[in-house]
């Protein structure tokens, strides 16, 4: 009977075993204390798995690191899309972006993480070819959305002809990132979304250029 019970249920996996659960629970880890210094005890105990489940479930730590960074990247660019919204004008876009990303970097005004990517990876990728790939795929990723972005706007006459997309996405990332380190560094809130209606107001022009009001 109880070699059937096993056949039922994998072994080493929890009953209620969540995988999205578990797997915000080690990005949290990894997020707070980085790839290196995340044990691989630390990870089991937050994600309320043992050691072998972790392996059975994600595979080795740098598996369930590079699956966190994944998960981590598909949602921050499902949530650039939908702030980018053709409706809004490319600055009101922008705007939200940064806001979005603001309350994400400072949730916790105690200890402000940042970014995930820029906080962890970035280190993590000068000696790690799988993370450092994982990382510029994110950013290339990121860059793509934000340029897509600026060919309507300039394609709509809300930028200047001869503005570069490609440029202006890269210095629209560049600038979100300064932000996430920043935000970690302990820079309050109020002062990353000056910093940030600053950048807009250079990329898209200012609100009197634009004729658009601020949100």
């Amino acid at each position: 009977m109880a070699e059937t019970k096993d056949k039922a249920r994998p072994r080493g996996r929890p009953r209620g075993f969540e995988p999205e659960t578990a797997l915000a629970r080690a990005r949290d880890v990894f997020w707070a204390a980085g790839f290196a210094a995340s044990s691989l005890d630390e990870l089991s105990a937050a994600m309320e798995m043992s050691r072998p489940s972790v392996y059975a479930a994600f595979g080795d730590k740098e598996a369930l690191y590079l699956r966190a960074l994944a998960d981590y990247r598909d949602a921050s660019a499902a949530a650039m899309r939908a702030a980018l919204d053709p409706g809004l004008s490319p600055a009101d876009g922008l705007r939200a972006v940064y806001r979005a990303a603001i309350a994400v970097y400072c949730a916790d005004p105690a200890a402000p993480r940042g970014c995930l990517l820029i906080g962890t990876a970035a280190t993590e990728s000068v000696r790690n070819p799988r993370v450092r790939q994982a990382l510029a795929e994110s950013l290339a990723l990121f860059n793509a959305i934000l340029e897509e972005r600026f060919r309507l706007a300039r394609k709509a006459g809300e930028l200047d002809t001869k503005a570069d997309p490609a440029m202006l996405a890269k210095l629209a990332a560049s600038l979100m990132f300064a932000l996430a380190v920043r935000a970690r560094a302990g820079e309050d809130r109020a002062a990353l979304e000056s910093l940030a209606d600053a950048g807009v107001d250079m990329l898209c022009g200012a609100p009197a250029k634009t004729g658009r009001k601020r949100s």
